[in-house]
């Protein structure tokens, strides 16, 4: 993904905190983002962000694809192997992992209180909070190792 899509994807998704409830991604029946990530594991992956990340499940969490959303922002899970064009390597040879530093960003109102909550519930965190000049911010990990970025405006 190109650095202007990751910005332009950091932008539109302004998403709300945890506990505000999934809504419809769609409008007139098309996701408003998508943004898909590769797995080590489909249905950990998806009971991860359903579970912590207050994301609703739109299609299954099979062993080859799942597709979750929240706020306007569908998530696609594809494994690393698999059937499906995500899983299929590239004709040079390279295969689909996961991990990296792109991601999706999840606005936050209260950042530390979000961060207590995880910890709590044993997610892992790349960093502590840092501050910008936007605001504060922490990456913390899906258990793929993909980096989902939790951030408060200034």
């Amino acid at each position: 993904m190109s650095r202007p899509s990751v910005s332009a994807l950091a932008l539109l998704l302004s998403l709300g905190a945890h506990g505000t409830g999934a809504q419809d991604l769609t409008r007139n029946g098309a996701a408003l983002v998508r943004v898909r990530y590769i797995v080590s594991n489909v249905p950990e992956a998806a009971g991860f962000y359903t579970s912590k990340l207050g994301f609703k499940v739109d299609f299954p969490a099979g062993a080859y694809f799942a597709a979750l959303s929240r706020n306007g922002v569908q998530l696609l899970l594809s494994p690393t192997k698999g059937p499906g064009g995500a899983s299929q390597p590239m004709p040079n040879g390279d295969h689909p992992a996961p991990g990296g530093w792109t991601r999706i960003v999840i606005n936050v109102s209260d950042l530390q209180g979000e961060v207590d909550r995880l910890r709590k519930a044993g997610v892992h965190f790349r960093n502590d909070i840092t501050t910008g000049p936007g605001g504060k911010e922490i990456l913390l990990d899906d258990p793929s190792g993909n980096p989902v970025e939790l951030f408060q405006p200034g």
